[in-house]
């Protein structure tokens, strides 16, 4: 990189000799341009880094493909999220399907308000069908008052303890001192509510006019009072009489009484949740004579439209997603954002999902509820076709969508068919005091855990979600065979390509590795690069410094030469 070049003439003793007998030319710094050592440095480490980029670009576009895969991931998952009222259609009162979720219609015949006479609510899974009711009269709480006081606030002068509580529950005793006023007295009773279930409170009558109202907090129990010390609280304040009766009942205690399908009644609540499973009716007065309220309990067929409609919106998400992976540039090739362009496991999914939504399941198919596709491939939803089906068959609604499991022994009953339904027969060992002690597919008795007659299908196995109870008293095999409809096979299809152990996390997992491994080299190379640099940068130096020396010694040997030249 530095040339040096010297030619030396025959001895001579002129001058003009010795002038010209020595001629150096160097590209050093003293003579002439200098070096660029840095641009030196810099070509020969990029040559080094060339590979480095390349592998950083394999990087770029693997990062590219993961964050495609982690989308159709988290489309799908949100497609089979939104399936999972679909997929089952096991009625209870656990269950959380579209399917045994219950509404409740009220109406009336005769001179009553339906709305003004009765609420009630309706929990997943009540026995649909209709009813009627007639409300003979509520149940109520003891009220009492006392007679009138001229002040809430002045000290009343009465000194005696006295207990209260309600029908047969627990009392407590209540000490009244002569410095407590009428409304010390209500706040004394009120401290004991928690354990009387009695409740004081002042009503003003008039000016300078005030009475105390004892009310029980249960329907249909009578307040209980004894005077146990001192002066008689109560009959001093005009509640009791010299007997100890109460003087004036604002309420009697009373229990309701009503009629359910031509069916009497007596509860000691509104409150009624013990007639019909599931349902609970809250009685807010009686019904005239001769006046009924009309009562009907269904499907709530709202909750499957809207199910529905939720999977188109999901499924034209996730088929979007997929479409843009197909995206072509105006000649015909793979888009440049189409970084999944022809990927095999996309194409094996989009398969998968069509194919169970062309499934024909008890002689129905997607058409018979409203979808279809439109020119763009992306489904769409009649939503007054889903209506008059709902509306005319529900039940082959419920088997064209749902799992169904059925056991052939009415002795087996299905709780659960989960999302994965089988098809088996199940073997059930009972012990000589009639206990379920087994159940086993196949010899397997670790596929199920046994409480009680409750018989539920193991996580991890095939079976899990799966639940039966059993009521049988003797050991037997029972056939319980499961079919699938189309919302089950869609949910079963995305979970399985989208769980932590699915194709997509494979794909997306076996590309970060990889691309571990690529950055690992890429490290390993800038790290070769680096300490490069640092040797070229101490070679170039030790370079520079030689050649600065050079030409500092031609500069003495000139200077000599000039010397001896002039002498």
């Amino acid at each position: 990189m530095t040339s040096v070049s010297s030619s030396t003439s025959s001895t001579s003793t002129t001058s003009s000799a010795s002038s010209s007998a020595s001629s150096v030319t160097t590209t050093g710094t003293t003579t002439s341009t200098s070096i660029d050592w840095s641009a030196l440095i810099t070509a020969a480490v990029n040559a080094k880094l060339e590979l480095a980029t390349t592998i950083s670009t394999t990087i770029t576009s693997n990062e590219a493909k993961v964050t495609a895969y982690q989308t159709l991931q988290t489309d799908l998952s949100t497609l089979y999220g939104g399936l999972s009222s679909l997929a089952t259609s096991v009625v209870n009162s656990l269950a959380t399907n579209a399917f045994a979720t219950r509404s409740a219609t009220l109406s009336s015949t005769g001179d009553v308000s339906a709305s003004s006479a009765l609420s009630m609510s309706v929990s997943n899974g009540a026995a649909t069908g209709g009813h009627t009711l007639t409300i003979s009269q509520i149940a109520t709480a003891q009220k009492v008052v006392g007679t009138s006081q001229s002040s809430q606030t002045a000290a009343l002068g009465y000194s005696g303890t006295f207990s209260l509580g309600l029908g047969s529950g627990s009392t407590a005793d209540i000490t009244v001192t002569s410095t407590m006023s009428l409304q010390d007295v209500v706040d004394a009773v009120n401290a004991q509510t928690s354990t009387t279930n009695v409740q004081a409170s002042i009503v003003q009558v008039s000016s300078g006019s005030y009475e105390m109202v004892l009310t029980g907090t249960e329907d249909a129990a009578d307040i209980t009072y004894s005077s146990t010390s001192g002066d008689d609280i109560l009959n001093k304040l005009g509640v009791t009489d010299s007997s100890g009766a109460f003087t004036d009942a604002l309420q009697k205690a009373q229990a309701a009484e009503f009629s359910l399908d031509g069916i009497s009644m007596t509860r000691d609540t509104n409150d009624i949740t013990d007639v019909l499973s599931g349902v609970t009716f809250n009685l807010l007065q009686a019904t005239p004579d001769g006046a009924t309220l009309n009562i009907s309990i269904g499907a709530d067929t709202s909750q499957i439209e809207s199910a529905v409609e939720t999977f188109v919106t999901n499924y034209n998400t996730f088929r979007d997603a997929v479409m843009a992976q197909q995206a072509t540039a105006s000649d015909g090739t793979a888009s440049s954002s189409a970084v999944l362009f022809g990927d095999g496991t996309m194409r094996d999914i989009m398969d998968a999902l069509q194919n169970a939504l062309s499934s024909t399941v008890g002689g129905l198919t997607m058409a018979d509820l409203g979808l279809s596709f439109n020119e763009n491939n992306e489904l769409e939803l009649d939503t007054s076709t889903l209506s008059g089906i709902l509306s005319t068959n529900l039940s082959g609604v419920t088997t064209l969508l749902s799992a169904q499991t059925k056991a052939s022994s009415s002795q087996l009953s299905v709780v659960n068919t989960g999302t994965s339904p089988q098809s088996f027969t199940l073997d059930l060992t009972v012990d000589s005091s009639g206990n379920l002690t087994s159940a086993s597919v196949g010899g397997d008795s670790s596929l199920f855990t046994i409480s009680g007659t409750t018989i539920i299908g193991n996580a991890g196995t095939a079976y899990a979600g799966m639940a039966f109870t059993y009521s049988g008293t003797t050991s037997q095999s029972i056939t319980v065979t499961s079919t699938s409809g189309i919302a089950t096979q869609l949910y079963q299809i995305a979970k399985t390509y989208s769980s932590s152990s699915g194709a997509l996390q494979t794909l997306i997992t076996n590309l970060q590795d990889r691309d571990n491994v690529l950055q690992q080299k890429v490290d390993d190379i800038e790290s070769a690069a680096t300490a490069y640099q640092t040797q070229l940068q101490t070679q170039y130096a030790n370079y520079q410094a030689a050649i600065e020396s050079a030409n500092n010694t031609l500069t003495y040997l000139k200077a000599l030469l000039n010397s001896s030249s002039s002498n």
